[in-house]
């Protein structure tokens, strides 16, 4: 389904944004080791809490659903920084809950004590009245152009009213897959000010171009974490090259991570271990 999928997407752009053959460079090699066998199997351990709440969004003038993840323990009288985890072209707010168990692989890395404890909000990046993953959801690409006023203007803000969390740009991550990802480096890199940590997986052709997407070197230089990666037999794998690439010839640091394998959830199962590890600091 996700290479049937990629297909079609690649096929809905124009030609110079299509997938390529894939050349791997020096640089193409993975930045961590496989996440240990049984990382995403559910434990005897304690559990974090998973609720679908509603907010109501300015931008599409409707009240929308958000997938929102507290971690074990979780008291409301406690400040937490928060992740805002994105999906793909053919998912909505539950694409990370249903197809990888986001909330098994955090719980077990809270018992491993290797992670921060953090919220995690998985909203629905087609930002449209109708936001189901249904027909043609290809046609659905320019919604997701239109998230960052979602995200910006009604979802931070519902999010900050209704937990206890930091309100600042070292306590916000934003992270996602193919679409997701391509999302993730538009409106992360497009809104300094706003996240200090970002994570793109195996982005899709809605990303811009490397030139669009960090303009000011300088000011990309003061993220927290910068974490870019794809699989090594992705046929995207040219836009995530790109972006390394530009930010290796800029001086930005970051951190360049080719997995093995496609444009599938064990890929972007492994990111998430890794990203999450990376954010909010040590325990």
């Amino acid at each position: 389904m996700v290479t049937t999928a990629l297909i079609a997407f690649s096929l809905a752009l124009p030609a110079s944004q299509g997938p390529g053959q894939i050349t791997l460079g020096p640089d193409d090699k993975p930045a961590f080791a496989n996440a240990p066998a049984g990382f995403d199997v559910p434990r005897e351990v304690p559990k974090g809490t998973v609720e679908t709440v509603e907010y109501d969004s300015k931008s599409v003038g409707t009240r929308r659903k958000l997938v929102v993840y507290t971690p074990p323990g979780y008291k409301a009288e406690t400040r937490h920084p928060v992740l805002y985890l994105l999906h793909g072209i053919g998912g909505t707010e539950r694409e990370w809950l249903d197809s990888v168990a986001v909330n098994v692989v955090l719980d077990n890395l809270y018992a491993d004590n290797k992670i921060m404890p953090m919220i995690v909000v998985m909203p629905n990046g087609r930002a449209q009245a109708n936001d189901r993953a249904e027909g043609n959801v290809f046609a659905t690409a320019p919604a997701f152009g239109e998230f960052d006023k979602d995200l910006l203007g009604s979802i931070i803000p519902f999010i900050e009213g209704k937990y206890k969390v930091y309100g600042d740009k070292e306590h916000r991550a934003l992270a996602g897959l193919s679409m997701g990802g391509g999302q993730t480096l538009n409106f992360g890199l497009g809104n300094l000010d706003k996240f200090g940590w970002i994570g793109a997986f195996s982005s899709a052709p809605n990303t811009f171009p490397p030139a669009k997407l960090v303009p000011e070197p300088d000011e990309a230089k003061k993220l927290k974490l910068l974490f870019v990666s794809c699989g090594d037999q992705d046929g995207l794998m040219r836009i995530s090259q790109g972006v390394h690439g530009y930010l290796k010839e800029k001086g930005v640091p970051h951190v360049w991570h080719v997995d093995s394998g496609g444009h599938t959830w064990p890929v972007w199962k492994n990111d998430l271990y890794h990203f999450t590890q990376m954010i909010f600091g040590k325990r």
